[in-house]
């Protein structure tokens, strides 16, 4: 299949939604695809917008999601494979936030259904190969795990030396996420795993890790924080501090969202009682001479927080990103829906919008 049979086919079946996510391997974005079954929720990932420098590993990581995604068909471990041409594949939507969004703490039965999502996984011969990073695994909103980004995964035939070894990473970076949020439930078993990184992996951060860093961060540009590069870790910090120096400015949350021109784009939510603070915010930026503003600022009467008075970064990132639906499962009650109520009717990110809202959260009428 040529890339104008891609470009045709997805001209014909691909609506646009929100973007997720652009790096140089690739572009990510949610929408809809109209497959055998009518007219469904999907992610599109792309490589026909990415640098002419990164093509040879982007097609590399393509072709292993695309074979990882092909074998696993029919286990429910992660994303149903819709359609896969040269340059670009769709796979189904799984409705659910990632981990570090849902912060499932002491969801004992989540990570019960993470263990036996993996043995359904290594079962088939396929190991992820990237599950130290919270963004790949998912709480469906049915409460169970899911996994998602399978393009480090490798495909086994035989349960070799190198599968074990890699089945056994997958398993440890599970449990490394169960001790951060259900510690309690560790087993004295999981606990020695948790305690004992193979061989592999004690070279690999000793050596390959650092070249990788190196390679990514220096050579491609390439961070990733929770989907957020560099802007997210070098800017925001220093964005952060300069934004509270106002007088009338309580606090302050920053979250990054995929943007179309930029990549990346920096979304402040701003805790104060002036609602005309933004165009002063901005003016102060600029004198400040510091890292680019974000894109968005918006003043908020207050921040949602969590028990510990911590902004919920989770449910501002989604509310940047324009994923509304997504926010529905995080409401324990009506009080946070009317209080986040405001947050959402003056949201500034609307170029990248679709109508996701429709069916998901329900806003109290006023």
């Amino acid at each position: 299949m040529s890339l104008e049979d891609d470009a045709e086919t997805l001209s014909a079946r691909w609506i646009e939604g929100v973007l997720l996510k652009r790096d140089v391997f690739s572009t990510v974005e949610r929408g809809r695809f109209r497959s055998e079954r009518g007219e469904v929720d999907a992610v599109l990932r792309r490589l026909d917008r990415v640098p002419w420098w990164s093509y040879l590993p982007a097609r590399h990581l393509f072709a292993r999601e695309r074979k990882a995604l092909t074998l696993a068909k029919g286990l429910n471990v992660g994303p149903e494979l819709l359609w896969a041409g040269r340059s670009a594949l769709v796979r189904g939507f799984i409705d659910g936030v990632a981990l570090h969004l849902a912060k499932p703490h002491g969801d004992v039965a989540y990570f019960r259904s993470a263990k036996a999502a993996l043995r359904r996984l290594h079962r088939a011969g396929i190991c992820h190969n990237d599950l130290a990073k919270e963004q790949n695994w998912l709480r469906g909103t049915d409460g169970r795990c899911y996994l998602t980004d399978f393009q480090l995964a490798a495909c086994f035939t035989r349960r070799s030396r190198l599968f074990r070894i890699a089945a056994y990473e997958d398993l440890r970076h599970l449990l490394k996420h169960k001790r951060s949020y259900a510690p309690e439930s560790l087993t004295p078993k999981e606990r020695r795993i948790l305690a004992r990184k193979s061989l592999v992996a004690r070279v690999w951060l000793m050596t390959g890790k650092k070249v990788y860093r190196a390679i990514t961060r220096g050579v491609f540009n390439f961070t990733d924080r929770e989907g957020g590069g560099r802007r997210l870790v070098n800017d925001a910090p220093v964005l952060a501090e300069l934004i509270r120096r106002n007088i009338d400015v309580r606090d302050t949350a920053i979250v990054a969202f995929a943007d179309r021109r930029t990549g990346v784009g920096l979304y402040a939510f701003v805790e104060a009682d002036k609602p005309s603070l933004e165009t002063q915010l901005r003016h102060e930026l600029a004198v400040a001479k510091g890292p680019k503003p974000p894109e968005h600022i918006q003043v908020v009467h207050a921040l949602p927080r969590d028990a510990t008075g911590r902004p919920r970064t989770e449910i501002l990132q989604l509310v940047a990103m324009n994923q509304l639906d997504l926010i529905e499962p995080m409401m324990a009650n009506e009080t946070d829906r009317a209080f986040l109520k405001d947050i959402l009717e003056q949201r500034k990110n609307l170029r990248d919008r679709f109508n996701f809202e429709a069916s998901g959260l329900s806003l109290p009428s006023t």
